[in-house]
């Protein structure tokens, strides 16, 4: 099956794309595309699935930068292709021929570029890396780089939408101790729950950070299992794993 590539005009003319599940090479609960190689499909069926995303990214597989991703505000300034990823959630380059990736499976893929300064980057956005600053640190490090913040453009990947993120009142009392402003990312929900928009939380702080062109795919991971792996499905699911989600952009 052909791989199914999502992207967006925003990233224009950089090769880059938000990968679905769709055409991998994993069975069972992975069945697809699944990048992740902490998770417990096996290796050899990983292994493949990166090397095809790495094939339609233009790159040999060694030069998909990755990162072990930790749910920080790290970034990684990536400077050369390496096969021993460091811990972070967010890699930045200004290198021709590597790729960055970055693995989901409800948190936010962000990626962004500069063209005219030759700068991109990736990020992996859950509530804890956006809250904690992973997205400003991103940019903070691509102009340290030579990029230009006018002239950053971001977008928001796949990821999982208000409606289907429902959180207890504890998830939103530790916001509102953090900045009364973020009740407008939570509606009601069903007794004591709350729904949290987290993508709407990515681009308030992409745009608070002097990003003027930033967008949602508004594709949501946990209501399409065709298309995408989502943590929370496979939770709610009873399953015992879930795939990761792959990510990417090059110069």
């Amino acid at each position: 099956m052909t791989l199914e590539i999502l992207t967006s005009d925003l990233l224009s003319p950089l090769r880059h794309g938000f990968f679905t599940r769709r055409g991998g090479a994993s069975s069972g609960i992975f069945e697809g595309l699944n990048c992740g190689l902490g998770s417990s499909d096996q290796r050899e069926a990983v292994e493949l699935n990166r090397a095809r995303v790495a094939d339609a990214m233009g790159v040999t597989l060694d030069h998909l930068a990755r990162v072990n991703q930790v749910h920080s505000p790290d970034v990684a300034v990536i400077e050369e292709a390496h096969n021993t990823p460091v811990s972070a959630d967010a890699m930045v380059t200004r290198v021709p021929g590597i790729a960055l990736s970055i693995l989901t499976a409800d948190c936010q893929p962000v990626l962004l570029a500069d063209p005219a300064a030759g700068v991109i980057g990736a990020a992996h956005a859950g509530w804890r890396g956006a809250l904690d600053g992973v997205l400003e640190a991103t940019i903070d490090t691509m102009v340290n780089l030579g990029a230009s913040r006018d002239r950053i453009t971001a977008v928001i990947g796949p990821t999982i939408s208000q409606r289907a993120y429902e959180v207890g009142p504890e998830f939103f009392e530790d916001f509102m101790a953090e900045n009364p402003e973020n009740a407008r990312f939570f509606t009601n929900g069903e007794g004591d729950r709350f729904l949290f928009d987290l993508p709407g939380l990515g681009l308030q702080k992409l745009r608070s950070a002097g990003i003027r062109e930033a967008e949602w795919t508004r594709h949501c991971t946990y209501s399409d299992p065709e298309r995408f792996y989502s943590y929370r499905r496979a939770t709610h699911e009873r399953q015992a794993d879930y795939g990761r989600l792959i990510s990417c952009i090059r110069l």
